[in-house]
């Protein structure tokens, strides 16, 4: 395969900020990482796709360890000087309906239609979210998905919005097709969704609520509590079942009070659970968003929720069978103030983050890239958000010169290379970065993909 070298950037990604950073690419995965600045920390390492000699260069260290630096990259076939860009992996969006004014509901130009639109603002990995519509209407949008999946292999796969949700918290999903989670309904979905469906927002006060969280658990599917009237107790007790993700914090959902607590912070309190926060300064606060991100920290994913009219004009759109009027970018139900999903693009929610809500690049980056990835299991321990991590050791080899982690070599769900960091054997995602928190250029699975 075709091997790359990324040079002269500032590397920013969960394990911190490290300047003169290279990286080497082989195909579609990252094989070695280094840095030629004096004092930087740098991971590196290779994996069997290329022999230990040509990275023998690489700077020693793990990636939490101080090293000398001064390390020369090895060569490759093609070589990208970032000139001092920034540079941090592919961004992950676990929530997002559409965009581009196209709807993922939609038929299949509708779906590759919205994740350019996507992609061009840093996102390289998606999930597909599908709101409250019949079970056949679900079951066939599911088969569009996996038809997406098998050619295009940066989907991640579907997320069920509805239709178990609370009719008082339904927010922009038909009343009329919502459900109540029986046994023989949610075993038709998980059939229809077999190795598509990754996550299911679901009200677990809902009649069968809680033991669907079980059979969505025990089939692999992420349970995430959402769209609900749940107290603190009753999300206590879903968390305790196995639902392990927010949906969007604070919407559609109990808020804070000093008597009555409500399921955020029973989720901030628990570290098995990880927070969905859609950051567009519209549907919270920067300054109330910037709290949650530091109580529960490494535990907010920054999604887009994002409906037809991201990356589109201001006008009138659709989500599912419901009419929406956006104006000034704010999406609302037609004639109402309900705030139908968001105009939002991950690097606009990244902005915000660090020039708003005082979260760190490094933090916020993490939001974006390694956190949505833990959920999904799809980090290099390979697990879902909410179970335990397995204990990663480091093996050294002195005569190659380089380290060789259990970060690094470890494969995600699935056996595809992990997502959510610039470090070897991970997936070859990357977004590199103007001053100004705007996108310059982006990477998927080694592959440049359009930005303009």
């Amino acid at each position: 395969m075709t091997t790359t070298l990324f040079t002269n950037a500032r590397k920013v990604d969960a394990d911190g900020e490290v300047d003169g950073f290279w990286m080497l690419v082989d195909g579609d995965v990252i094989v070695a990482t280094g840095s030629t600045v004096p004092g930087s920390r740098a991971a590196a390492g290779v994996t069997g796709r290329v022999d230990a000699a040509r990275a023998s260069s690489a700077t020693s260290g793990a990636p939490d360890d101080p090293t000398a630096g001064g390390a020369v990259p090895p060569p490759a076939d093609v070589t990208v000087d970032l000139a001092g860009a920034t540079l941090t992996p592919g961004l992950i969006d676990l929530h997002t309906h559409g965009g581009g004014g196209h709807a993922f509901d939609g038929g299949p130009d509708d779906l590759d239609a919205g994740l350019a639109l996507h992609r061009r603002h840093g996102t390289t990995r998606s999930l597909i979210s599908l709101v409250a519509n019949p079970v056949p209407v679900l079951s066939r949008s599911l088969g569009l998905v996996g038809d997406l999946m098998r050619r295009d292999p940066l989907v991640l796969g579907a997320h069920l919005e509805g239709p178990f949700l609370a009719p008082d918290r339904r927010g922009a999903h038909a009343p009329h097709f919502l459900l109540e989670p029986d046994a023989a309904t949610v075993e038709s979905l998980l059939e229809a969704g077999d190795g598509i469906t990754r996550q299911v927002t679901i009200a677990p006060e809902l009649p069968g609520g809680l033991d669907a969280i079980d059979r969505l658990v025990s089939s692999g599917v992420v349970a995430a509590v959402g769209h609900t009237e749940a107290d603190f107790d009753l999300a206590r007790a879903a968390f305790d079942r196995g639902a392990s993700l927010v949906t969007h914090a604070f919407n559609a959902m109990n808020g804070i009070h000093h008597r009555d607590p409500g399921p955020l912070v029973a989720a901030v309190g628990d570290e098995r659970v990880t927070i969905e926060l859609i950051l567009d300064g519209v549907h919270v606060h920067p300054a109330v968003a910037g709290l949650v991100l530091r109580s529960a920290p490494r535990r907010v994913a920054l999604i887009t929720d994002a409906m037809a009219a991201a990356g589109a004009a201001d006008g009138d759109y659709r989500i599912g069978e419901l009419a929406v009027t956006v104006e000034r970018g704010v999406a609302t139900l037609t004639g109402t103030s309900t705030i139908a999903g968001s105009t939002l693009t991950q690097d606009a929610a990244l902005r915000i983050a660090v020039l708003q809500a005082g979260l760190s690049a490094v933090d916020a980056v993490a939001a974006l890239t390694l956190v949505p990835a833990r959920v999904l299991g799809l980090d290099a321990g390979g697990r879902r958000a909410g179970t335990r991590a397995p204990q990663a050791g480091v093996a050294r080899s002195a005569q190659a010169g380089v380290v060789r982690s259990a970060q690094g070599s470890a494969q995600a769900a699935g056996g595809r290379p992990p997502l959510g960091r610039l470090a070897p054997g991970h997936a070859a995602d990357a977004v590199a970065w103007r001053d100004d928190w705007t996108v310059a250029r982006v990477w998927a699975a080694g592959r440049e993909l359009p930005v303009g």
